[in-house]
Order: C-alpha cells, then sequence, then structure tokens
C-alpha cells in the first residue's frame, strides 16, 4: 500500500517507486537480487570489477559535490553503459538485513545517475515496466557480445532482439528511449549508443548503399518495413510538414520499424538528431543516382526532419507527449500523471 519516492543528495526526484511486501522494500517491476551478493559477483569479474570500482569513484565524487571535467564524465557514462547486463541494475535491499548500509551504498552506487541526462531518465522510467526492462536487457546482452567485430557479434540475433523490443514495448517507453532530447553530446551520446551500434549499426567498412539494399529486399521483414517506411516518410515540398502523408508521427514510427533489420538507421553522431544509413555511395558507377536515392531516404528527407525528431523531444521534455499505457498493474495504481511528467 506504499510507494517512496527516494531523493539525492541534490534534492533530485530519483525515479524508484518502491511497494512494502512483508517486511521489505523491493525494487518495483525489476528482478529480486541481493544488492551484496550481486556486488560479489561483480566483484569475482575483472571487466565488472574494473567497470564497478570506476562507477565508485564517480559516486563519490558526486557525493562530496566535486566537479567532474568532460573526460571523468565521459569515463563515468561509459562505466554504467557497460555495467548495463549486470545484475547489480536491478539489485535490492531489504529493510532490516544485515550489513542494510553497505547494501544501500552499493545500490547508490549503481544509481548515482546524472539527473540533467534526460536519456539517463528515459532508461530509468524503462526500468520500472517488466516488459521493458527485461527486453531491452536481452538485445543489449545479446548485442553486446563481440560488438565491433564482425566475426564475433552475431548481427542476426541482435536484430532480432531489437525488433521484440520496438515491437513489444509500449511506444510511451521506447520513444521515450530513442528520440530523448539532449542538450549535449555525453546524452547524444547515450542516445546514438541506444541500439548499440558496434552490432546492429556498424560494420569495419562502410557496404555500398545498393548492397544494403538487396539485402533488406532479400528478407521479408525488411521488405515488408521498408514499403512501410516509404509510404509514410515520403517527403513533399509542397506539404506544411514536408510529408506527403501529412503525418509526421506516423513517418517516426515506421523510422522506428526500420531498426534491426539489414537497413538499420541510426544518429550520425553524438551532437546531432541528424540520421543516416552506414553505408556509401562510392564506387556505385552507372547506379550512383540509385545509391544517392536510398541514402537520401534518411539522410535528406524533410519529411523525417531533424525538426520533427526535435519537436518530439521536446513533447518528451515538456510532458506534452502523455499517452502512458502501463502494462503493469501495480504501477497503473501509481500516480501515472506524476511518471508521465517525469519530461
Amino acid at each position: 500500500d506504499f510507494s517512496l519516492i527516494f531523493c539525492s543528495p541534490f534534492n533530485t526526484l530519483i525515479l524508484i517507486l518502491l511497494f512494502l511486501n512483508g517486511e521489505s522494500f523491493y525494487l518495483l517491476s525489476l528482478p529480486r537480487s541481493d544488492c551484496i551478493a550481486a556486488e560479489q559477483l561483480c566483484l569475482s569479474d575483472s571487466i565488472c570489477n574494473a567497470t564497478y570500482r570506476i562507477l565508485e569513484d564517480c559516486a563519490l565524487a558526486k557525493t562530496r559535490f566535486l566537479p567532474l571535467d568532460h573526460d571523468s564524465r565521459v569515463r563515468c557514462l561509459n562505466a554504467e553503459l557497460d555495467l548495463g547486463n549486470s545484475s547489480l541494475l536491478h539489485c535490492k535491499c531489504h529493510r532490516r538485513m544485515k550489513r542494510q548500509e553497505h547494501c544501500l551504498r552499493i545500490f547508490w552506487t549503481v544509481h548515482a545517475r546524472d539527473a540533467t541526462n534526460p536519456c539517463l531518465k528515459a532508461t530509468h522510467v524503462c526500468n520500472l515496466s517488466k516488459k521493458c526492462v527485461r527486453l531491452r536487457t536481452d538485445y543489449a546482452s545479446i548485442c553486446t557480445k563481440g560488438a565491433g567485430s564482425e566475426d564475433m557479434c552475431d548481427r542476426r540475433k541482435c536484430h532480432r532482439g531489437l525488433r521484440n523490443f520496438f515491437e513489444k514495448v509500449p511506444e510511451d517507453f521506447t520513444r521515450r528511449i530513442l528520440f530523448c532530447p539532449c542538450q549535449d553530446e555525453l546524452c547524444g551520446e547515450r542516445r546514438r549508443k541506444t541500439i548499440v551500434p558496434d552490432c546492429s549499426f556498424q560494420y569495419n567498412t562502410k557496404p555500398n548503399c545498393l548492397w544494403l539494399l538487396d539485402s533488406c529486399l532479400e528478407d521479408h521483414i525488411c521488405k515488408s518495413r521498408l514499403a512501410d517506411f516509404q509510404q509514410n516518410c515520403q517527403p513533399a515540398d509542397m506539404s506544411p510538414d514536408g510529408c506527403s502523408q501529412h503525418n509526421h508521427a506516423a513517418c517516426l514510427q515506421a523510422y522506428m520499424g526500420m531498426i534491426g533489420t539489414p537497413m538499420t538507421p541510426n544518429y550520425i553522431s553524438n551532437s546531432s538528431v541528424e540520421v543516416s544509413l552506414w553505408c556509401t555511395c562510392e564506387s556505385s558507377g552507372n547506379q550512383k543516382e540509385k545509391c544517392d536515392q536510398i541514402l537520401s531516404m534518411f539522410e535528406s528527407n524533410k519529411c523525417l526532419g531533424k525538426h520533427h525528431i526535435m519537436e518530439l523531444g521536446k513533447q518528451l521534455r515538456t510532458g506534452k507527449f502523455k499517452s502512458c499505457s502501463f502494462q503493469n498493474p501495480t504501477l497503473q495504481l501509481a500516480n501515472e500523471n506524476w511518471l508521465c511528467s517525469l519530461f
């Protein structure tokens, strides 16, 4: 019957809902795991250990109100991204457990988030939904294995995991994560890395866009998604919103549908909301014009233009995007207006 809201030392609202279950408080909607046990498991792994030590330094600096330079903030952000598959991210603490203070120190080390980063807030809102956090963890786990190496990265499984996430999780969560409004490159890096681009998006070398199109047309899912994208994102110079269908929301939805296909698009940099395919039109011969048309479907498409993505981000930030549709019945009992207005 109880819901608690924890506040950070900065008086910033930390978006953690807890509910009373017997004598213990559990993190709502997240897998139950003792933080002390999760820490021991992490420390036994050399990679997780090193990442966790970085987060400890980051949390200590924030607790002492010590300013972090750009490089330190990047290290903290990357450490949090690397910790995404660890059980530490979803651990809990009992109210009357032994070593309670130590357990809580572990919890707040992992959750010492930068409150100015809306992409981190979006991730945390996702963590309040069982389905969102489960499917996001699933694809992150698959896509990060061997990421950056074409020999080790299972791109097909990675794409399938991404499609499951964007198909099965309500758009209230997926749009917040994919189109979160950023004011700096650290936030932009988080947004760009949402789809784990080292596996899902990039190759060691850029393929020709014609090859990318052929790969898509040989895949029934990609072929259908591309047809949907072309219909809903067809640009029109005379249209006020740049879309022939006059519905840029449908275009953004079709754009999300392309993620997890051989023609997966993504942001071109940490400082831009412009999107593109990972391909080139060099050495296209007499098909250069056709190749340019493929690339321009994303790069210079007025219907998909950056102002539409920025407008959606603004709606998310100001709370005007409030079509919340939570699947968890316990969450529905919570203050949905408060949860929807996190941005």
